[in-house]
This record gives structure tokens, C-alpha cells and sequence, in this order.
């Protein structure tokens, strides 16, 4: 059985990519000391998500294989939005059919002993 070449990365790319998720880390980290509120979570969420980035597509050798780069980074989330459509869908049902079991509801026992 012969077998076909495989696309190798060149091993500087890993190095690089390594050296980069340390320059990336340590930015979400001095974002986490610097800024504050929505800034500091938007910023550290962009780096988390260019740092999951590297690691899926160079790391684990998806960045030369398109149809498993492609399945494992958009079926996931495509899956994750309909389960979250089907709960939108669904929420309206289940607040009116909670009331229909469970009644109305009480008010909190500080103001029962009133």
C-alpha cells in the first residue's frame, strides 16, 4: 500500500504560533488590569477567540484539512443557535403553562406577616 503525502507544516510555524498565544494571553491578561466593564470583556472574549483560533487551525493541523476545520468550527455553533431558536420558540409556552400548574404567585412571606 502506498501512501500519499501528507501537507506538513514547516516546525518554525509552531514556534511562531506558540510565541503568539503567549503575546495574546499576556494581553488579555493586562486587559484584565487595565480597562473595565464591557471594554475589558469584549476585548478579553476577541482574544480568547483569535487564541482558539490558532490552536484549532494550526495546532491541530485543521488549517490543511477544510472539510474537518469547517465541521468542527461551524456545526457546533450551527447546532448551539437551533437549540437556542427551539428555546425562543418554546419560552412563551412554557411561562403561560407554568401558571396553568403552578398558579399564581405568592407574594414573599415579609409581606405575609405585615
Amino acid at each position: 500500500m502506498a501512501h500519499e503525502p501528507t501537507q506538513q507544516p514547516p516546525p518554525g510555524l509552531y514556534f511562531k504560533v506558540w510565541g503568539l498565544l503567549f503575546v495574546l494571553s499576556t494581553a488579555s491578561y493586562f486587559c484584565n488590569y487595565f480597562f473595565q466593564g464591557y471594554l475589558r470583556w469584549s476585548l478579553i472574549i476577541l482574544l480568547m477567540l483569535v487564541q482558539a483560533g490558532l490552536i484549532v487551525s494550526v495546532l491541530m493541523h485543521m488549517v490543511w484539512e477544510r472539510l474537518a476545520l469547517m465541521v468542527a468550527v461551524l456545526v457546533p455553533p450551527l447546532l448551539l443557535l437551533t437549540l437556542l431558536g427551539i428555546g425562543a420558540l418554546e419560552a412563551e409556552y412554557t411561562y403561560a403553562t407554568r401558571g396553568s400548574f403552578f398558579g399564581p404567585p405568592s407574594p414573599p412571606p415579609s409581606a405575609q406577616h405585615r
